[in-house]
């Protein structure tokens, strides 16, 4: 959770996170230092709701906060028929789960997160933003 706060202290409005690991590696974890943050206590593991929207205080301004978990999506097309470009392309701060699932979607300009399990109690975790 320390980790998502120190990164959160870097996000602005209409930042998209996209986080990757294998099942248990800490991405809602992740998720929830990111929130708590932005002033959001209530963030859990969306798994069977695949956008659970919050509102999170962003350098003095009231925005939304999408946690997106793209576990259950068969890919991009599936996230577009229910409209999910909209979450992509907003003011908001979109954190997305699974993101690989959706990955023909997300912006140049999306920050990636891969947490990757070392040992029982320890992460590697890479970062990384491509520059439109």
């Amino acid at each position: 959770m320390e980790i998502g706060k120190k990164i959160a202290e870097n996000l602005d409005k209409g930042d998209i996170i996209a986080i990757k690991g294998v099942l248990g590696a800490g991405k809602t974890c992740l998720v929830k230092g990111i929130g708590e943050f932005f002033g959001i206590d209530d963030i859990t593991s969306p798994t069977y709701t695949i956008v659970s929207e919050h509102e999170a205080q962003i350098k003095g301004e009231s925005l939304a906060f999408y946690h997106i978990d793209a576990y259950r999506l068969s890919g991009d097309d599936d996230f577009s028929s229910m409209g999910g470009e909209e979450y992509l392309y907003s003011d908001a701060l979109t954190v997305v789960e699974w993101s690989e699932r959706i990955s023909g979607l997300l912006p140049p300009h999306t920050l990636t997160i891969e947490i990757e399990i070392t040992g029982e109690n320890s992460r590697t975790i890479h970062i990384n933003r491509e520059k439109p």
